[in-house]
Order: structure tokens, then C-alpha cells, then sequence
């Protein structure tokens, strides 16, 4: 199971319609990937995605998703063990997915589909990333991609 918590930062709330697509489109991810665990998602503006790319990825300018996983090491940073009974105490957050509505809308005009469409395919993209999935090389964007294509058709958002 998959427990999904939707934020807004910096804009105004998205229609319930679409916070339960992303909650649907991120729970047949999770189904499909065979994963349980918590997702925070966060829709915010342009400015404040733009902020997020610079200053943690050093790309000055806005983009349409970012994910910060949780369950991956940092450098420097200590593993932690616990036995199954301690572990079982907390939930495993996998981390935040940050989408820019802006963004989300004018991809969709670009691309000729719809916001439920492009809203489903960030919310899966950034999913997927959060479980260590990258698109660096042509195999690695062939295998990510198709994932996401077969969420998005058993939810029907195909273009």
C-alpha cells in the first residue's frame, strides 16, 4: 500500500479531481513496482521550482519535476541498522515529488494532450526516480519510460 499526501506551495490548490489522479496514477506505480511506503507530493509555482532546480541541482532555471528520495544514502552520511522489529516501527518514506503546475500546463499545450495526462506522467516519472530509476543513458530511458507508459495506459491516460 501506498500512503500519498499532496501539498501546495507558493500556488493555489489543484481540483480534488486531480489530486486523486496523481493519488491513483502513484498508487498503480507502487502496485506495478511492487513497493509500499509514503510519498509526499508537493505542486508549487514556477518561481518555486525554479529555486528547488538551483539550489539542489545547480540548473538555473524552472523544470517540470523533481524528486528527492529519501531511502538513498547521501555522501557522507552513516547507514543506520535496526532489526525487522524496529524497522517494522517506521514507515518507509520514500520521499518527495515536486511538480510545477505552471510547467505541467504548458507541456501539455506543447504536446497536445491533456493536463490529466501530463499531471499522471510527471507524478510516475517522479515516482520512479524516487525507486533509483534514470533516463542517463538510452537503455536506462527506454526501461523508465516504458514503466511509466504502462501506468499511464492501465489509468487510460494515453496521448
Amino acid at each position: 500500500m501506498l500512503a500519498v499526501e499532496i501539498l501546495h506551495e507558493d500556488i493555489e490548490p489543484i481540483e480534488e479531481r486531480l489530486q486523486n489522479l496523481i493519488v491513483k496514477c502513484l498508487e498503480t506505480a507502487a502496485v506495478q513496482e511492487d513497493v509500499n511506503g509514503e510519498v509526499v507530493v508537493t505542486i508549487v509555482s514556477n518561481e518555486r521550482i525554479h529555486e528547488l532546480n538551483r539550489d539542489y541541482r545547480n540548473v538555473d532555471r524552472p523544470t517540470d519535476v523533481l524528486s528527492f528520495a529519501m531511502n538513498e544514502p547521501g555522501e557522507g552520511e552513516m547507514e543506520i541498522y535496526m532489526d525487522e522489529s524496529e524497522l517494522a516501527k517506521f514507515p518507509n518514506m520514500l520521499g518527495d515529488i515536486i511538480i510545477s503546475l505552471p510547467k505541467a500546463q504548458e507541456q501539455a499545450e506543447d504536446y497536445g494532450h491533456s493536463l490529466d495526462r501530463e499531471l499522471g506522467f510527471l507524478a510516475v516519472h517522479g515516482f520512479l526516480h524516487l525507486l533509483g530509476y534514470d533516463h542517463g543513458t538510452e537503455e536506462e530511458e527506454k526501461e523508465m519510460f516504458s514503466r511509466q507508459e504502462a501506468v499511464l495506459e492501465q489509468i487510460g491516460l494515453t496521448r
